[in-house]
């Protein structure tokens, strides 16, 4: 993992706490959590405190995520909204702690200059022994106060002046006096400067998570699925009828399509779908001469072509349906008919614009394991994962792309790729011949059902 590390592509972003004052305060709430202690001094963290470093002076890579659910989190700065979540269980986790970070930041912020803000994401499950229990997360509450209690103090002081100024002879109650001065002292004039933390109640519809071996449920669609990287049959019984493991690909895609929840690239408006097509592709023929310890150079359009023609008997079907996408999308090939079953199929569609569009993209990405570049930016952990089997060559050659395709301007690759805001393209009568012809069969041909 040292290629990624030194390159930002892994344990990126991160928070450094080097000051004996953040770790002071880093120590406290940790205590206030979980009744531990570190006794590093200079580590970091993500955006919702948990630190690499002390998940391995503990030896628990959870010990601000009890049994995966729950999610304790410690804020030292506001500046932890743009840091990643590291070993994430759910793909809502980094989304509600970021909003709230927003939705409270002048709070925040002040608080922060202070004390550390210690809080959890609370949910009414505790554990999940089952996957059937993962259906009674229905609302993600979230819960934070500094570590000596000031957003409980601001409400207490503010109910005790509520009480000063409405009951009678409150004037002549020295007890509630000096309760109140004693309060103020550590709050501060709340009338003036009201400390108050919008904590709010997120709802967790459409989701995955890294329990049971990664499983995406959709559950608020039309028609639900539960999709599993595992065994359906360690799943038991589940509140949802289709249920199925990532090999079924007819029926992921029949479950996608009749969602209306992906779009074939090539129809997809305002990107460059034949480039994206032909860096897919560089992708395959990276991963088959990395394979074969062949060196990759810089991997310039040149020496794809010559790699391409070096292995090209030992390219996988992939590479082939892909293709033969990109010839037609160049305008010098017949249109490619390729069932769900085909292994390119997959990589022609990105997620439609919808509500659930990154979740999509993710699904995607764990099933188009070739596409480095989307797997990185959609699914980290997969990422990760998949990275450590990988051939030296492609290793060097998929940090070094990272890092000079992604690294420079992710907003823009991220727009580039699955951004639904492009302008719409020229409508020429080719582009009408062809959402005619994927709308009566789909992006490849009709979704055959079994």
């Amino acid at each position: 993992m040292r290629r990624l590390i030194e390159r930002g592509l892994m344990f990126g972003n991160l928070v450094e706490v080097s000051s004996p004052v953040w770790v002071d305060r880093y120590n406290r709430a940790l205590d206030h959590l979980t009744g531990q202690q570190t006794a590093l001094t200079e580590f970091h963290i993500d955006i919702s405190g948990y630190s690499p470093e002390i998940a391995d002076e503990l030896g628990d890579d959870l010990y601000l995520n009890h049994a995966g659910v729950n999610r304790q989190f410690i804020l030292l700065t506001t500046e932890q909204k743009a840091a990643p979540l590291l070993n994430m269980k759910f793909s809502t986790s980094r989304g509600i702690l970021r909003q709230f970070i927003e939705e409270n930041e002048a709070q925040l912020f002040a608080l922060t200059a202070r004390d550390a803000v210690a809080g959890e994401l609370v949910n009414s499950v505790y554990s999940v022994p089952t996957a059937a229990r993962l259906f009674d997360i229905r609302k993600i509450r979230v819960e934070a106060d500094t570590t000596g209690g000031a957003v409980r103090q601001a409400a207490e002081l503010r109910e005790k002046i509520i009480h000063f100024k409405t009951e009678e002879d409150a004037w002549f109650d020295d007890v509630l006096i000096a309760e109140m001065i004693s309060i103020a002292k550590e709050t501060g004039d709340v009338s003036r400067n009201p400390i108050t933390l919008n904590e709010g109640e997120f709802e967790q519809g459409n989701f995955w998570t890294d329990h049971f071996g990664g499983l995406y449920v959709f559950r608020d669609m039309e028609k639900p699925a539960v999709i599993t990287a595992g065994d359906t049959e360690d799943l038991g019984e589940l509140p949802v009828k289709r249920v199925l493991d990532l090999s079924e690909r007819t029926g992921i895609a029949q479950f996608l399509q009749e969602n209306s929840l992906t779009e074939p690239i090539i129809e997809a408006r305002g990107i460059d779908a034949a480039r994206i097509l032909r860096q897919k592709l560089d992708f395959i023929i990276v991963d088959v001469a990395g394979a074969m310890g062949d060196s990759i150079g810089r991997g310039t359009r040149g020496e794809m072509r010559a790699l391409a023609r070096r292995y090209h008997d030992i390219l996988p079907e992939t590479f082939h349906g892909l293709a033969a996408l990109l010839r037609w999308a160049e305008g010098g090939g017949p249109w490619p008919t390729i069932t769900s079953e085909h292994p390119a199929y997959f990589y022609g569609l990105r997620a439609a614009p919808h509500t659930d569009a990154d979740l999509v993209n993710m699904l995607l990405a764990e099933l188009c394991p070739l596409d480095i570049r989307q797997l990185f930016i959609c699914h980290k952990e997969a990422f990760y994962a998949a990275y450590r089997d990988w051939s030296d060559p492609k290793k060097d050659y998929v940090a070094r792309f990272l890092e000079r395709d992604y690294m420079e301007d992710k907003a823009a690759t991220r727009e580039a790729l699955f951004g639904h805001n492009a302008p719409d393209r020229r409508d020429t009568a080719r582009d009408r011949d062809t959402e005619r012809l994927i709308e009566r069969v789909g992006p490849w041909g009709a979704v055959r059902r079994n």
